[in-house]
């Protein structure tokens, strides 16, 4: 696993003419921020040694490299899922890759149900903890040395990044909430019981993403900030029939207000 790791590193770094200190996963929410990437240059996903594939509607597959604003920045155009058929091994390998180029901060999205009875459509909530539902683990097997075999999860999610972006969104107007993202193996979406379930564990939103990229970035020592883009409501009375374009459209939607919190964010990381 190393091995490989270490041999992808090294041909994007054959590749590059950047250092850069912060990636971004543009998940739902964030694909926009793409098109803000200047003096940018792309790697294919299906042109690097050992990369996964992503297969979902919606989700490119690059690696972009550039500046956003005065910042260099490697944002992944695509995530990789479990639901897809990846281990999590694969699923949080390019997190591995992060580490192995000296990322030091990582920002992440993605589209979530909300559990709490709070929430609305279209809701931003800034993540404060995260509950691994998933049935395999990505650390799972032999520790890889760029962290402890038992690391302490406590703060999954920067405190210090998270009160800049609560500062940054009070100064543009823009609502956010605060709450903990489940995570699930998917693709189903979730049944009016499992909202239920999932709210009474303490989740504030559930998706099927996130999760094994923040712990493999905690192992990896890397700072993470998330933000979720609540696009159906898993609360009693407001459950309606969900699918894949509906999400699409309400994280569309939000999707400026989120691009203006990472914008800036990163600029100040």
């Amino acid at each position: 696993m190393l091995e490989k790791i270490q041999e992808t590193a090294a041909y994007l770094k054959s590749k590059m003419h950047t250092q850069p200190e912060t990636a971004i996963i543009l998940g739902t929410g964030l694909g926009n921020l793409a098109g803000e990437i200047t003096e940018k240059y792309e790697i294919k996903y299906e042109d690097i040694p050992n990369f996964p594939v992503s297969t979902v509607e919606g989700h490119s597959g690059k690696l972009i490299f550039g500046k956003l604003g005065n910042k260099d920045i490697m944002a992944m155009q695509g995530r990789f899922h479990y639901y897809e058929g990846y281990s999590m091994k694969e699923v949080t390998f390019p997190v591995r890759v992060m580490r192995e180029l000296g990322i030091k901060t990582l920002f992440v999205s993605n589209a979530s149900g909300g559990t709490n009875p709070a929430f609305e459509i279209g809701d931003l909530m800034i993540i404060t903890d995260h509950i691994n539902y998933f049935p395999e683990h990505p650390l799972r097997g032999k520790n890889i040395p760029y962290g402890p075999r038992f690391p302490d999860m406590s703060e999954a999610y920067d405190k210090e990044l998270i009160r800049k972006a609560d500062a940054i969104a009070a100064e543009k107007g823009i609502k956010v909430q605060h709450g903990v993202y489940l995570g699930t193996q998917g693709p189903t979406f979730e049944t009016p019981a499992e909202y239920k379930l999932f709210n009474i564990l303490g989740a504030d939103a559930v998706g099927m993403s996130t999760v094994p990229e923040v712990i493999v970035a905690n192992h990896c020592g890397i700072k993470v900030l998330g933000i979720s883009i609540i696009t159906d409501l898993g609360v009693e009375g407001k459950i309606v029939e969900v699918s894949h374009e509906e999400v699409q459209k309400a994280a569309d939607a939000a999707q400026p207000r989120m691009t203006a919190i990472m914008r800036e964010l990163i600029n100040q990381a």
